[in-house]
């Protein structure tokens, strides 16, 4: 707890540490990744416990849904492994168990009015990421520090240029869903970009 304390929200360190109590589990901070906020790997030959990782730079919300996210993997193996029985990542058994381990922390108060609501809400039917759940990924954007350089692709009017966490050029085509069309720029190769994705706006080329 000592290595990742600090970036929890306040009054959710003695939850958390409840939650874990009993559980073979290494929990490490992760360098940013573009991919991921965090991952899960069960016990393996030569390695006695679950590890976890989270990215370190998540603000102090994104960073406990995650670890609760990573968690709920990591009980639902441990109450299916028993049975032999093979279970979807995300499927029905680990939504309930994120929705149990997320309980809690809703009904206790401890969370901002605006973004309980919406992880009450997310409970109903958890997603795989908190970032494809737009609701819920736009309450906790509220938390991250100011950073004006960059906006949610949905926020960026059709025909923008914008950059990509890669370096990626691209141009910005007609919504499909929760995607977008997007095109590189040079070359117009067609890409799908989340609508919630954060990317720097460029000047529109002439």
């Amino acid at each position: 707890m000592e290595a990742f304390a600090s970036k929890l929200p306040d009054g959710t360190v003695s939850r958390v540490r409840a939650v874990l109590r009993g559980h073979r589990v290494v929990v490490r901070l992760s360098p940013p990744r573009r991919t991921k906020l965090g991952d899960h790997r069960p016990p393996a030959r030569g390695v006695p416990h679950h590890r976890i990782t989270v990215n370190e730079d998540l603000n102090p919300y994104a960073f406990l849904m995650t670890l609760l996210h990573e968690i709920a993997h990591m009980t639902t193996w441990e109450l299916l492994r028993p049975r032999s029985r093979r279970h979807r990542p995300h499927g029905p058994e680990w939504k309930g168990e994120f929705a149990r381990l997320l309980d809690p922390f809703v009904s206790s108060a401890i969370l901002p009015d605006d973004l309980a609501a919406a992880v009450a809400r997310s409970m109903q039917n958890p997603t795989a990421a908190s970032c494809t759940d737009r609701d819920l990924a736009i309450a906790l954007s509220k938390y991250d520090p100011p950073d004006r350089s960059r906006l949610r692709l949905e926020q960026l009017p059709p025909g923008s240029i914008f950059r990509v966490d890669s370096g990626q050029v691209f141009q910005l085509g007609p919504r499909l869903r929760s995607r977008y069309r997007c095109f590189t720029q040079p070359g117009n190769r067609e890409y799908r970009v989340h609508s919630l994705a954060r990317v720097e706006p460029l000047t529109p080329r002439r």
